[in-house]
Order: structure tokens, then sequence, then C-alpha cells
């Protein structure tokens, strides 16, 4: 008899968007996107991080203070990431992302083709740059779904004997 409690679709991708995540180096802030196909094949993956050739050990990683020695005017999000990161044609795609998108990572996943954001958090929907990112998500036609509930993830690494 085959198992029956295996993850679902939205679970196995979630936890690869937070797979991803855990190689974002922010101190306060790590998330991952993933872009799948409709036939359930990853397409692309990213994180938030510096732009390549941007290092980390130079930039910033403050969250407070002047705007240029904040972390803010550098860092790519995981979404814009995944979306750079593709090959492919995204029209018709999801985006798995751990936290829900930025107004600038909306314009990006609206004007990739992205039908559909499957999202955890929604940690800053009272901020106006959420606010404005639902509103042309909705006026795009892009599907918003959030979860209810946390994928966890455990990496448990071991000394080698």
């Amino acid at each position: 008899m085959k198992r029956m409690d295996v993850l679902s679709w939205d679970e196995y991708f979630m936890g690869l968007a937070h797979l991803s995540a855990m190689r974002s180096k922010d101190p306060s802030t790590q998330v991952g996107a993933v872009i799948v196909s409709g036939e359930h094949r990853v397409v692309s993956i990213g994180y938030n991080g510096f732009p390549n050739g941007c290092s980390d050990d130079e930039f910033p990683w403050d969250r407070e203070g002047d705007f240029g020695a904040t972390k803010y005017p550098y860092v790519v999000h995981a979404e814009l990431n995944a979306i750079l990161n593709s090959k492919n044609d995204l029209r018709g795609c999801s985006i798995y992302v751990s936290l829900f998108p930025c107004n600038e990572c909306a314009k990006a996943i609206i004007q990739s083709g992205i039908s559909r954001i499957v999202y955890e958090s929604d940690k800053y929907a009272d901020t106006d740059a959420t606010i404005a990112s639902k509103r042309m998500l909705r006026a795009a036609g892009v599907e918003l779904y959030q979860l209810p509930y946390r994928i966890q993830m455990q990496v448990q690494k071991e000394e080698n004997e």
C-alpha cells in the first residue's frame, strides 16, 4: 500500500522556497521564491541578497539609518532574483514566496506573466507598499493564495566523526 501522508504540491514548493531562503545572508529577513510551471516543474529559484559582484562584506545589512547606509537600496528581493534567474517563459507560472511581494516585485511578477502567487507571511499587509502591490496584482488578474499554515524547515548539521 502506498504512503498517504505525502506533501501537497503547495507544501513541497513552499518548502523549496524556505530552503532557498536559507541561502540568504540577510541577518533579519530571509526570503525564498520558487517559480513553478503548470506541470509542477521548477522553472527558477531565488533568495534575497546583493547583486552579483557586490560583496556582502562591503555592503550594509542595517535596517535603520540613512538610506544609503541600509540594505534597502542594494538588496535584490527573492522574487526578482527568481525572475531574473529564469531562462524560460514565465507566463502562466506560479511563484511560491515565504513573504508577500512588495510593490516593486509585484510589477516584475505582473510583467513576467506569472499568474499565481502562493505566500505564507503577510506581515507587512498594512504598509503602503503592500497595499499598492495587492492593488496592482488584483487589477492584473494575478491569483493570490495565502497558505493557512506555515511550513517549518529544519537543517541539522552534524559534525563528521
